[in-house]
Protein backbone atom coordinates (compact mmCIF):
# COMPACT_ATOMS: atom_id res chain seq x y z
CA UNK A 1 0.00 0.00 0.00
CA UNK A 2 2.85 2.37 0.92
CA UNK A 3 4.46 1.64 -2.45
CA UNK A 4 1.12 2.41 -4.21
CA UNK A 5 0.70 5.69 -2.32
CA UNK A 6 4.31 6.62 -3.04
CA UNK A 7 3.89 5.88 -6.74
CA UNK A 8 0.68 7.90 -6.85
CA UNK A 9 2.32 10.89 -5.14
CA UNK A 10 5.28 10.67 -7.51
CA UNK A 11 2.95 10.49 -10.53
CA UNK A 12 0.93 13.48 -9.30
CA UNK A 13 4.16 15.40 -8.64
CA UNK A 14 5.41 14.69 -12.16
CA UNK A 15 2.01 15.64 -13.58
CA UNK A 16 2.07 18.87 -11.55
CA UNK A 17 5.59 19.70 -12.68
CA UNK A 18 4.66 19.00 -16.28
CA UNK A 19 1.54 21.15 -15.99
CA UNK A 20 3.54 23.96 -14.37
CA UNK A 21 6.16 23.73 -17.11
CA UNK A 22 3.47 23.83 -19.80
CA UNK A 23 1.86 26.81 -18.07
CA UNK A 24 5.19 28.64 -17.95
CA UNK A 25 5.80 27.95 -21.63
CA UNK A 26 2.34 29.30 -22.45
CA UNK A 27 2.96 32.58 -20.62
CA UNK A 28 5.03 35.58 -21.73
CA UNK A 29 6.13 37.36 -18.56
CA UNK A 30 7.16 41.01 -18.76
CA UNK A 31 8.97 42.58 -15.81
CA UNK A 32 7.92 46.08 -14.76
CA UNK A 33 10.74 47.64 -12.70
CA UNK A 34 9.53 51.00 -11.43
CA UNK A 35 8.50 52.66 -8.14
CA UNK A 36 5.56 50.94 -6.47
CA UNK A 37 6.28 52.46 -3.05
CA UNK A 38 7.71 55.73 -1.75
CA UNK A 39 7.52 59.16 -3.39
CA UNK A 40 7.29 57.82 -6.95
CA UNK A 41 4.61 55.21 -6.24
CA UNK A 42 1.72 57.22 -7.69
CA UNK A 43 3.20 57.38 -11.18
CA UNK A 44 4.65 53.88 -10.94
CA UNK A 45 1.29 52.33 -10.14
CA UNK A 46 -0.33 54.20 -13.03
CA UNK A 47 2.21 52.68 -15.39
CA UNK A 48 1.56 49.24 -13.92
CA UNK A 49 -2.18 49.70 -14.42
CA UNK A 50 -1.72 50.73 -18.03
CA UNK A 51 0.57 47.77 -18.77
CA UNK A 52 -1.97 45.38 -17.26
CA UNK A 53 -4.68 46.98 -19.40
CA UNK A 54 -2.57 46.49 -22.53
CA UNK A 55 -1.83 42.88 -21.55
CA UNK A 56 -5.53 42.19 -21.11
CA UNK A 57 -6.20 43.72 -24.55
CA UNK A 58 -3.73 41.43 -26.30
CA UNK A 59 -4.78 38.40 -24.25
CA UNK A 60 -8.40 38.94 -25.36
CA UNK A 61 -7.11 38.59 -28.93
CA UNK A 62 -5.28 35.35 -28.19
CA UNK A 63 -2.04 36.67 -26.72
CA UNK A 64 1.33 36.90 -28.46
CA UNK A 65 2.24 33.90 -30.60
CA UNK A 66 -0.46 32.04 -28.69
CA UNK A 67 1.01 32.91 -25.29
CA UNK A 68 -0.77 34.80 -22.53
CA UNK A 69 0.96 38.01 -21.48
CA UNK A 70 1.53 38.55 -17.76
CA UNK A 71 2.94 41.71 -16.18
CA UNK A 72 5.12 41.13 -13.09
CA UNK A 73 5.82 44.17 -10.92
CA UNK A 74 9.20 44.77 -9.21
CA UNK A 75 9.35 47.77 -6.84
CA UNK A 76 12.59 49.72 -7.37
CA UNK A 77 11.69 52.69 -5.10
CA UNK A 78 13.26 54.94 -7.79
CA UNK A 79 16.65 53.75 -6.57
CA UNK A 80 19.33 52.61 -9.07
CA UNK A 81 20.90 50.06 -6.69
CA UNK A 82 17.55 48.51 -5.74
CA UNK A 83 16.63 48.48 -9.43
CA UNK A 84 19.58 46.26 -10.28
CA UNK A 85 18.61 43.80 -7.55
CA UNK A 86 15.08 43.73 -8.94
CA UNK A 87 16.25 43.26 -12.53
CA UNK A 88 18.45 40.33 -11.45
CA UNK A 89 15.46 38.87 -9.59
CA UNK A 90 13.34 39.15 -12.73
CA UNK A 91 16.05 37.47 -14.82
CA UNK A 92 16.34 34.67 -12.25
CA UNK A 93 12.59 34.14 -12.63
CA UNK A 94 12.99 33.67 -16.38
CA UNK A 95 11.94 37.14 -17.54
CA UNK A 96 13.66 38.48 -20.66
CA UNK A 97 11.72 41.71 -21.25
CA UNK A 98 12.23 44.54 -18.73
CA UNK A 99 10.01 47.64 -18.83
CA UNK A 100 11.29 50.68 -16.89
CA UNK A 101 10.88 54.40 -17.26
CA UNK A 102 10.92 56.60 -14.19
CA UNK A 103 14.31 58.08 -13.41
CA UNK A 104 17.14 58.49 -15.91
CA UNK A 105 19.71 57.55 -13.27
CA UNK A 106 17.81 54.28 -12.88
CA UNK A 107 17.57 53.79 -16.65
CA UNK A 108 21.29 54.31 -17.20
CA UNK A 109 22.09 51.78 -14.45
CA UNK A 110 19.59 49.22 -15.80
CA UNK A 111 20.77 49.63 -19.40
CA UNK A 112 24.43 49.21 -18.40
CA UNK A 113 23.57 46.16 -16.27
CA UNK A 114 21.59 44.43 -19.02
CA UNK A 115 24.20 45.17 -21.67
CA UNK A 116 26.99 43.69 -19.52
CA UNK A 117 24.79 40.75 -18.52
CA UNK A 118 24.13 39.89 -22.17
CA UNK A 119 27.83 40.24 -22.99
CA UNK A 120 28.75 37.82 -20.19
CA UNK A 121 25.94 35.39 -20.98
CA UNK A 122 25.82 34.82 -24.76
CA UNK A 123 22.30 33.87 -25.78
CA UNK A 124 20.78 35.33 -22.61
CA UNK A 125 19.21 38.20 -24.59
CA UNK A 126 17.53 40.51 -22.06
CA UNK A 127 16.01 43.74 -23.45
CA UNK A 128 15.26 47.07 -21.71
CA UNK A 129 12.11 48.88 -22.90
CA UNK A 130 12.25 52.48 -21.66
CA UNK A 131 9.07 54.57 -21.76
CA UNK A 132 9.98 57.66 -19.72
CA UNK A 133 13.68 58.12 -18.89
CA UNK A 134 14.98 60.78 -21.27
CA UNK A 135 18.52 61.75 -20.35
CA UNK A 136 20.10 62.16 -23.83
CA UNK A 137 23.09 60.00 -22.81
CA UNK A 138 20.83 56.94 -23.25
CA UNK A 139 20.68 57.50 -27.02
CA UNK A 140 24.13 58.97 -27.41
CA UNK A 141 27.32 58.01 -25.52
CA UNK A 142 25.58 55.30 -23.46
CA UNK A 143 23.38 53.85 -26.20
CA UNK A 144 22.95 50.07 -26.22
CA UNK A 145 21.65 47.50 -28.69
CA UNK A 146 19.53 46.13 -25.84
CA UNK A 147 17.88 49.47 -24.93
CA UNK A 148 14.97 51.15 -26.74
CA UNK A 149 13.19 54.37 -25.77
CA UNK A 150 9.74 55.63 -26.75
CA UNK A 151 9.79 59.02 -24.98
CA UNK A 152 11.55 61.90 -26.76
CA UNK A 153 14.88 62.77 -25.14
CA UNK A 154 15.28 65.91 -23.04
CA UNK A 155 17.26 67.48 -25.88
CA UNK A 156 14.50 66.78 -28.42
CA UNK A 157 11.81 68.17 -26.12
CA UNK A 158 13.83 71.26 -25.18
CA UNK A 159 14.61 71.95 -28.84
CA UNK A 160 10.86 72.01 -29.58
CA UNK A 161 9.99 73.93 -26.41
CA UNK A 162 12.57 76.68 -26.99
CA UNK A 163 11.44 77.00 -30.62
CA UNK A 164 7.98 77.72 -29.17
CA UNK A 165 9.30 80.12 -26.50
CA UNK A 166 11.57 82.13 -28.82
CA UNK A 167 8.61 83.96 -30.36
CA UNK A 168 7.01 84.84 -27.02
CA UNK A 169 8.11 88.36 -26.21
CA UNK A 170 6.63 88.19 -22.70
CA UNK A 171 9.43 85.75 -21.79
CA UNK A 172 12.24 87.94 -20.46
CA UNK A 173 13.45 86.38 -17.19
CA UNK A 174 13.62 82.60 -16.85
CA UNK A 175 14.11 80.60 -13.66
CA UNK A 176 15.32 77.00 -14.04
CA UNK A 177 14.45 74.47 -11.32
CA UNK A 178 14.75 70.71 -11.60
CA UNK A 179 15.47 67.57 -9.63
CA UNK A 180 19.12 67.01 -8.76
CA UNK A 181 20.03 64.03 -10.90
CA UNK A 182 21.13 63.35 -14.47
CA UNK A 183 17.79 64.17 -16.13
CA UNK A 184 17.32 67.42 -14.20
CA UNK A 185 20.80 68.58 -15.15
CA UNK A 186 20.16 67.60 -18.80
CA UNK A 187 17.02 69.76 -18.83
CA UNK A 188 18.78 72.77 -17.29
CA UNK A 189 21.82 72.44 -19.55
CA UNK A 190 19.74 72.20 -22.72
CA UNK A 191 17.53 75.13 -21.66
CA UNK A 192 20.50 77.42 -21.02
CA UNK A 193 22.27 76.45 -24.24
CA UNK A 194 19.23 76.71 -26.51
CA UNK A 195 17.81 79.91 -24.99
CA UNK A 196 21.20 81.59 -25.31
CA UNK A 197 21.25 80.66 -28.98
CA UNK A 198 17.63 81.47 -29.84
CA UNK A 199 16.83 84.32 -27.44
CA UNK A 200 20.07 85.92 -26.26
CA UNK A 201 18.05 88.75 -24.70
CA UNK A 202 16.45 86.39 -22.17
CA UNK A 203 18.04 86.44 -18.70
CA UNK A 204 18.51 83.23 -16.73
CA UNK A 205 17.74 84.55 -13.24
CA UNK A 206 17.92 81.24 -11.39
CA UNK A 207 19.39 77.75 -11.86
CA UNK A 208 18.24 75.55 -9.00
CA UNK A 209 18.37 71.83 -8.22
CA UNK A 210 16.68 70.01 -5.36
CA UNK A 211 16.75 66.40 -4.09
CA UNK A 212 14.66 63.88 -6.05
CA UNK A 213 11.26 63.06 -4.41
CA UNK A 214 12.51 64.20 -0.99
CA UNK A 215 11.03 67.70 -0.68
CA UNK A 216 7.63 68.03 1.01
CA UNK A 217 7.54 71.85 1.24
CA UNK A 218 8.60 73.87 -1.80
CA UNK A 219 7.76 77.23 -0.21
CA UNK A 220 11.45 78.20 0.25
CA UNK A 221 12.16 77.44 -3.43
CA UNK A 222 9.12 79.43 -4.54
CA UNK A 223 10.24 82.37 -2.40
CA UNK A 224 13.56 82.39 -4.26
CA UNK A 225 11.78 82.28 -7.64
CA UNK A 226 9.58 85.20 -6.56
CA UNK A 227 12.56 87.22 -5.37
CA UNK A 228 14.37 86.69 -8.68
CA UNK A 229 11.72 88.64 -10.62
CA UNK A 230 11.23 85.72 -13.04
CA UNK A 231 8.29 85.81 -15.45
CA UNK A 232 8.85 82.22 -16.60
CA UNK A 233 9.82 78.93 -14.96
CA UNK A 234 11.22 75.97 -16.89
CA UNK A 235 11.30 72.70 -14.97
CA UNK A 236 11.91 69.03 -15.63
CA UNK A 237 10.15 68.07 -12.39
CA UNK A 238 7.73 65.15 -12.48
CA UNK A 239 5.41 63.34 -10.07
CA UNK A 240 5.07 64.74 -6.56
CA UNK A 241 8.00 67.12 -7.11
CA UNK A 242 6.03 69.00 -9.76
CA UNK A 243 2.67 68.81 -8.00
CA UNK A 244 4.07 70.14 -4.72
CA UNK A 245 6.07 72.86 -6.49
CA UNK A 246 2.96 74.09 -8.33
CA UNK A 247 0.92 73.89 -5.14
CA UNK A 248 3.44 76.02 -3.25
CA UNK A 249 3.55 78.52 -6.12
CA UNK A 250 -0.23 78.86 -6.00
CA UNK A 251 -0.22 79.40 -2.24
CA UNK A 252 2.45 82.11 -2.60
CA UNK A 253 0.70 83.85 -5.50
CA UNK A 254 3.71 83.38 -7.80
CA UNK A 255 2.86 85.14 -11.09
CA UNK A 256 4.77 83.24 -13.80
CA UNK A 257 4.17 80.98 -16.77
CA UNK A 258 5.44 77.41 -16.55
CA UNK A 259 7.07 75.26 -19.21
CA UNK A 260 7.23 71.60 -18.28
CA UNK A 261 7.80 68.09 -19.59
CA UNK A 262 5.48 66.20 -17.25
CA UNK A 263 2.75 68.48 -15.86
CA UNK A 264 0.21 65.87 -16.95
CA UNK A 265 1.58 63.31 -14.48
CA UNK A 266 -0.09 62.18 -11.29
CA UNK A 267 -1.17 65.14 -9.15
CA UNK A 268 -0.08 67.75 -11.69
CA UNK A 269 -3.50 68.69 -13.11
CA UNK A 270 -5.03 68.82 -9.61
CA UNK A 271 -2.28 71.16 -8.39
CA UNK A 272 -2.62 73.38 -11.47
CA UNK A 273 -6.37 73.69 -10.98
CA UNK A 274 -6.00 74.40 -7.25
CA UNK A 275 -3.40 77.09 -8.02
CA UNK A 276 -5.83 78.55 -10.59
CA UNK A 277 -3.15 78.60 -13.29
CA UNK A 278 -5.56 78.53 -16.23
CA UNK A 279 -3.60 78.10 -19.48
CA UNK A 280 -0.37 79.16 -17.74
CA UNK A 281 1.25 75.73 -17.44
CA UNK A 282 2.59 74.32 -20.71
CA UNK A 283 3.72 70.75 -21.21
CA UNK A 284 5.33 69.01 -24.15
CA UNK A 285 4.62 65.36 -24.83
CA UNK A 286 3.54 62.91 -27.51
CA UNK A 287 -0.21 63.38 -27.16
CA UNK A 288 -3.09 64.54 -25.00
CA UNK A 289 -6.61 63.43 -24.28
CA UNK A 290 -9.24 65.34 -26.31
CA UNK A 291 -7.01 65.32 -29.39
CA UNK A 292 -9.97 64.21 -31.48
CA UNK A 293 -8.48 60.98 -32.87
CA UNK A 294 -11.20 58.34 -32.66
CA UNK A 295 -9.15 55.17 -32.05
CA UNK A 296 -7.19 56.90 -29.26
CA UNK A 297 -10.32 58.26 -27.59
CA UNK A 298 -11.94 54.82 -27.69
CA UNK A 299 -8.91 53.12 -26.15
CA UNK A 300 -8.34 55.89 -23.58
CA UNK A 301 -12.00 55.77 -22.64
CA UNK A 302 -11.78 52.03 -21.99
CA UNK A 303 -8.67 52.51 -19.85
CA UNK A 304 -10.26 55.28 -17.79
CA UNK A 305 -13.43 53.26 -17.37
CA UNK A 306 -11.33 50.57 -15.70
CA UNK A 307 -9.07 52.96 -13.76
CA UNK A 308 -11.36 55.89 -13.04
CA UNK A 309 -8.78 57.98 -11.20
CA UNK A 310 -6.05 57.80 -13.84
CA UNK A 311 -6.18 59.52 -17.25
CA UNK A 312 -3.80 58.30 -19.95
CA UNK A 313 -0.47 59.61 -18.66
CA UNK A 314 1.64 57.49 -20.99
CA UNK A 315 0.40 57.48 -24.62
CA UNK A 316 3.88 56.25 -25.54
CA UNK A 317 3.33 53.05 -23.54
CA UNK A 318 0.68 52.06 -26.10
CA UNK A 319 3.15 52.78 -28.91
CA UNK A 320 5.86 50.77 -27.15
CA UNK A 321 3.91 47.62 -26.40
CA UNK A 322 2.05 47.60 -29.74
CA UNK A 323 5.40 47.71 -31.55
CA UNK A 324 7.04 45.10 -29.33
CA UNK A 325 4.12 42.69 -29.76
CA UNK A 326 4.26 43.28 -33.53
CA UNK A 327 8.01 42.55 -33.55
CA UNK A 328 7.49 39.33 -31.57
CA UNK A 329 4.73 38.25 -33.94
CA UNK A 330 6.83 38.96 -37.04
CA UNK A 331 9.80 37.11 -35.50
CA UNK A 332 7.55 34.28 -34.30
CA UNK A 333 9.55 34.48 -31.09
CA UNK A 334 9.53 36.26 -27.71
CA UNK A 335 13.32 35.99 -27.41
CA UNK A 336 14.84 39.48 -27.67
CA UNK A 337 17.64 38.04 -29.78
CA UNK A 338 15.02 37.24 -32.41
CA UNK A 339 12.60 40.20 -32.19
CA UNK A 340 14.95 43.13 -31.48
CA UNK A 341 16.09 43.27 -35.15
CA UNK A 342 12.42 43.67 -36.12
CA UNK A 343 12.14 46.80 -33.95
CA UNK A 344 15.06 48.59 -35.60
CA UNK A 345 13.63 50.99 -38.17
CA UNK A 346 10.05 49.91 -37.52
CA UNK A 347 7.40 52.45 -38.50
CA UNK A 348 4.31 52.93 -36.36
CA UNK A 349 1.26 55.16 -36.42
CA UNK A 350 1.21 56.96 -33.08
CA UNK A 351 -1.45 56.25 -30.49
CA UNK A 352 -2.46 59.89 -29.99
CA UNK A 353 -3.13 60.98 -33.56
CA UNK A 354 -2.34 58.14 -35.96
CA UNK A 355 0.63 60.08 -37.38
CA UNK A 356 3.62 58.06 -38.54
CA UNK A 357 6.67 57.68 -36.33
CA UNK A 358 9.68 55.42 -36.51
CA UNK A 359 12.33 53.76 -34.34
CA UNK A 360 15.74 54.98 -35.50
CA UNK A 361 18.11 52.05 -35.80
CA UNK A 362 21.12 54.30 -35.15
CA UNK A 363 20.26 54.95 -31.49
CA UNK A 364 16.94 53.13 -30.80
CA UNK A 365 15.08 56.43 -30.26
CA UNK A 366 11.41 56.51 -31.32
CA UNK A 367 10.54 59.66 -33.25
CA UNK A 368 6.94 60.88 -33.38
CA UNK A 369 4.96 64.14 -33.50
CA UNK A 370 5.14 66.17 -30.29
CA UNK A 371 2.52 68.52 -28.91
CA UNK A 372 2.65 71.57 -26.65
CA UNK A 373 -0.50 72.04 -24.63
CA UNK A 374 -1.96 74.04 -21.73
CA UNK A 375 -4.46 73.09 -19.05
CA UNK A 376 -7.75 74.94 -18.63
CA UNK A 377 -11.52 74.52 -18.35
CA UNK A 378 -12.96 71.99 -20.79
CA UNK A 379 -14.38 73.38 -24.02
CA UNK A 380 -17.76 72.23 -25.30
CA UNK A 381 -17.49 68.77 -26.81
CA UNK A 382 -14.29 67.78 -25.02
CA UNK A 383 -14.76 64.33 -23.47
CA UNK A 384 -11.92 63.98 -21.00
CA UNK A 385 -11.04 66.07 -17.99
CA UNK A 386 -7.92 65.45 -15.94
CA UNK A 387 -8.14 64.00 -12.43
CA UNK A 388 -11.82 65.04 -12.10
CA UNK A 389 -10.84 68.72 -12.13
CA UNK A 390 -13.17 69.77 -14.94
CA UNK A 391 -10.05 71.01 -16.74
CA UNK A 392 -8.40 69.41 -19.75
CA UNK A 393 -5.34 69.82 -21.98
CA UNK A 394 -5.69 72.04 -25.06
CA UNK A 395 -3.38 72.14 -28.04
CA UNK A 396 -1.02 75.12 -28.25
CA UNK A 397 1.36 73.87 -30.96
CA UNK A 398 2.19 70.73 -32.96
CA UNK A 399 5.73 69.65 -33.80
CA UNK A 400 5.82 67.23 -36.76
CA UNK A 401 8.06 64.17 -36.63
CA UNK A 402 10.57 65.58 -39.10
CA UNK A 403 11.09 68.64 -36.88
CA UNK A 404 12.04 66.47 -33.88
CA UNK A 405 15.03 64.81 -35.54
CA UNK A 406 18.30 65.54 -33.79
CA UNK A 407 21.62 63.88 -34.67
CA UNK A 408 23.10 61.19 -32.42
CA UNK A 409 26.64 60.38 -31.43
CA UNK A 410 25.69 56.76 -30.70
CA UNK A 411 28.11 54.15 -31.99
CA UNK A 412 25.81 51.16 -31.82
CA UNK A 413 27.57 47.87 -31.03
CA UNK A 414 25.51 44.99 -32.34
CA UNK A 415 26.12 41.40 -31.16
Amino acid sequence: MKRLIGSTVLALSLLGATAMSALAQDTLKIGYVDPLSGGGASIGQIGMNQLNFIADEINAKGGVNGKKVEIVGYDNQTNPQISLVQVQKAIDEGIKVIVQGNGSSVAVAVSDFITKYNDRNPGANIVHLNYAAIDPVLTNEKCSYWHFTWDASAAIKMEALTNFIKDKQDVKKVYLISQDYSFGHAVAGAAKSMLTQKRPDVQIVGDEFHPLVKITDFAPYVAKIKASGADTVITGNWGQDLALLIKAAGQAGLDVNWYTFYAGGAGGPTAIKQANLENRVFQINEGINNQGYGPAEERAGALMKRFANAPVYYPRMFNMMDMVFQAMTEAKSEDPGDFVPKLEGMKHNSFAAGAEGFLRADDHQFFQPLYISTLGPLDAGQKFDEEHTGWGWKMAAEVPTESTLLPTTCEMKRP
